[in-house]
């Protein structure tokens, strides 16, 4: 019988490696995923993962256990990949007005982005906050209630969140049979 999350937590922070890279190795799955629908990078979700992989052991201390430990793990996710893209909006602003070189790899990146498959570029067209919620309850299979314990709103944000994505993705998929 494996052992619960509960039971590998109490371990790894008391320092037993093999715990820890238990629970590593169940939930590393779960945190590229997650930071892979909210990034939409596979080499930025990849570098996310392994981040916070590394940080794990220092993070567990602050692990309480008042919430799931997939709850308080998905939270942890989505705020380091909120952090990773503020940290590349300030990044790309610094760099504006360096000229041709600059333009012309952002020119490259906008036509790689545009391969992408319909969905993922869809998804990634949403603002932060849709696009964190359908990562939680399509992406990680989460109910309303359990996203909206991880994203700290009412259920009730979440179901119309999930509601406004449907909308928006319907009204691109119009849209683009139109054009």
């Amino acid at each position: 019988m494996e052992p619960s999350d509960a039971v590998l937590v109490r371990a790894a922070k008391a320092g037993d490696g093999p715990s820890f890279g238990l629970l590593v190795a169940r939930h590393y799955d779960r945190i590229y995923r997650l930071g892979y629908r909210v990034l939409g990078i596979r080499a930025e979700a990849e570098d996310l993962a392994q981040d916070i992989c590394a940080a794990l052991p220092a993070r567990l201390t602050s692990f309480r256990g008042e919430a799931a430990f997939t709850t308080w793990l998905h939270r942890l996710v989505l705020n380091a990949a909120r952090d990773r893209l503020r940290r590349q909006a300030a990044k790309a602003r610094a760099s504006d007005g360096w000229g041709e070189v600059e333009h012309a790899r952002r020119a490259e990146a906008a036509e790689a982005h545009a391969a992408q498959a319909w969905l993922d570029a869809a998804l990634a067209a949403l603002p932060g906050d849709l696009r964190e919620t359908v990562a939680l309850v399509l992406g990680e299979d989460l109910t309303h209630a359990q996203a909206a314990e991880v994203l700290e709103i009412s259920e009730g944000t979440v179901s119309w969140r999930m509601s406004e994505v449907r909308r928006r993705l319907r009204a691109l998929a119009e849209e683009e049979l139109r054009a």
